[in-house]
């Protein structure tokens, strides 16, 4: 039929977006409505498997045993982290990270600090639902899932001049400005909804850009290693690494704010 869109062409891998957004929404409605340890096992295990993902596809010899290692390593630390009361294991993420460095692999270094980033998204998601509560987080993962969304649909059918066609060749300025505009119309409802500050239709552009550098960069990695997909834990679909590359990002800069904002302004706090 006209104009719906295919199994093939350019709605290629409209399957995954719409798999991302629903793994995102998952990992949303856990936090909602169970939190806790449960989520606390949940995000630790996928921290851990985007290390193991990273740590497998840019090897390059070594144990075949040493992938696996990281990534248990990085969801352990993670879990000590957040779930022990005043633990410092977050200490343990640039041991972590440094592993990577000093193990063959391709880009040890750009690996390193990516495996650092992974981590510290981990803690920053603790750190926002601890700072500001649920809605700031929700607010992050909705604009995330929406500016990918509307990215997506935006360039498949307006097409025009590529973002940064060495690194992705399928992303358009055309979708990258759609994804603004689904942000800022995200903070704008939020705010309108009573959940979270004024400040949130101007700031979730920049979220949904962070988001997008923490997908590029994950593809820049890829293209690199001359790998499609992270892995193949979702058939079909890619990998964890693949599903939560741009949350990682957008949380990153959502904590990072903190020197310049605190989470409960953003909130809608006192």
């Amino acid at each position: 039929m006209s104009g719906v869109p295919s199994s093939g062409g350019r709605w290629a891998d409209l399957r995954p977006r719409l798999l991302s957004a629903l793994v995102l929404l998952v990992v949303g409605v856990v936090h909602v409505w169970i939190g806790g340890k449960l989520f606390l096992a949940l995000l630790s295990v996928i921290i851990g498997l985007m290390i193991w993902e990273l740590a497998r596809m840019t090897a390059r010899g070594g144990p075949a045993w040493l992938p696996v290692a990281l990534g248990l390593a990085a969801g352990l630390v993670l879990a000590v982290d957040e779930g022990v009361a005043r633990s410092p294991a977050w200490l343990l993420f640039p041991p972590v990270a440094l592993a990577m460095v000093l193990t063959p692999r391709l880009l040890p270094l750009v690996t390193g600090v990516l495996t650092l980033a992974y981590l510290a998204a981990g803690h920053a998601i603790f750190v926002i639902r601890d700072d500001a509560g649920t809605a700031l987080f929700l607010w992050v993962l909705v604009v995330v899932i929406v500016s990918d969304v509307a990215g997506y649909f935006a360039g498949r059918i307006l097409g025009g001049p590529k973002f940064w066609p060495a690194i992705s060749p399928k992303k358009t300025w055309s979708g990258t400005v759609a994804g603004w505009i689904g942000a800022a119309l995200v903070g704008l409802g939020f705010w309108a909804a009573g959940q979270g500050s004024g400040l949130l239709p101007f700031l979730s552009p920049f979220v949904a850009f962070a988001g997008q550098m923490g997908d590029i960069a994950e593809s820049w990695i890829k293209r690199r290693a001359g790998v499609k997909d992270s892995s193949h834990l979702i058939p079909g679909h890619g990998g964890v690494l693949d599903r939560f590359d741009a949350l990682s990002g957008a949380v990153l800069f959502v904590a990072a704010l903190q020197p310049l904002v605190s989470l409960m302004q953003l909130a809608g706090g006192p």
